[in-house]
């Protein structure tokens, strides 16, 4: 009477563990592709970010030029030209990354030519 006990007890014992590692292993999966989620999510922002940036700075620099008030401000003139280079190049970093492109440059000896590989 002993022995079918203790083989029922068996089985239950080897259910129990297999469930236990199924789930860590499905839990394992959904953390490492939602922290890939957040990356894409945070370079999206960083691009609208840039994006409002460069159009702000752009339209700064525009009235400020049309007005002729950029020779009487030069220094806030000067700021807002490297504020809209700096969301400019923002933007076209990010959008390089999140597009995948990786840019290689070949240099010879004679000649420096670069070559894109996409």
């Amino acid at each position: 009477m002993t022995d079918g006990n203790s083989v029922e007890h068996l089985s239950v014992v080897m259910t129990t563990e297999t469930d236990i590692d199924i789930t860590q292993a499905t839990t394992a999966t959904v953390m490492t592709s939602s922290s890939r989620g957040i990356e894409f999510y945070f370079q999206c922002a960083v691009v609208v970010i840039g994006v409002v940036g460069t159009a702000a700075n752009a339209l700064i620099l525009y009235v400020m030029a049309a007005s002729k008030q950029h020779k009487k401000h030069v220094l806030i003139f000067n700021q807002n030209t490297l504020d809209f280079l700096s969301c400019l190049f923002l933007v076209i970093t990010y959008a390089l990354k999140l597009c995948k492109i990786h840019l290689s440059g070949l240099a010879d000896d004679d000649d420096s030519r670069h070559a894109i590989h996409l």
